[in-house]
């Protein structure tokens, strides 16, 4: 039996309220890492990568319900969210466009977050390295020295949030 429009839909709420989430915490972790608060950082960090995780596992269902609404409208498989916009009836029409400049909204304010989080890493990491120069004996490298700035935070350069399709 192919999914409906309404299941469809509250998949799609399901997945805003995680990357809401995911914008909390790394908001969270931004006023950690500004405030320099780095007792609580390494648990914002592990909260930011539990959403992650939950939006991965949806993202999955939410390709199977778009691709079962979208063979009872008459779209092929990974139709993007605006095709099956265009193809729905009313109200549905409104309700996935909602959804699809959401995801827009939300995938911008994200992005955003995450780089401006990065760049505090960044800082902190040359501040502790130049502190370190100052206080070191000279005779071996800082640890900042042997490893590739900004590789704590390459694994979320640009978290896959919403597919293509969108």
């Amino acid at each position: 039996m192919p999914m409906g429009l309404s299941e469809a839909s509250n998949i799609l709420w399901r997945q805003r309220h995680l990357l809401e989430l995911l914008l909390f915490k790394l908001d969270v972790e931004q006023t950690l890492l500004a405030a320099g608060r780095l007792r609580w950082l390494a648990r914002a960090t592990n909260e930011v990568e539990m959403v992650l995780d939950e939006i991965r596992s949806i993202e999955l269902a939410r390709a199977v319900a778009v691709d079962d609404v979208a063979a009872s409208l008459g779209l092929g498989p990974g139709c993007s969210l605006r095709e099956l916009a265009a193809a729905a009836p009313a109200p549905w029409d409104g309700i996935l466009t909602e959804h699809r400049s959401a995801f827009l909204a939300l995938t911008e304010e994200i992005s955003v977050v995450a780089r401006a989080n990065r760049d505090l890493v960044a800082h902190g990491q040359q501040s502790v390295a130049a502190v370190l120069d100052l206080v070191g004996d000279g005779t071996s490298p800082s640890p900042f020295e042997v490893a590739r700035p900004g590789a704590a935070t390459a694994r979320r350069t640009s978290p896959l949030l919403v597919d293509e399709v969108v």
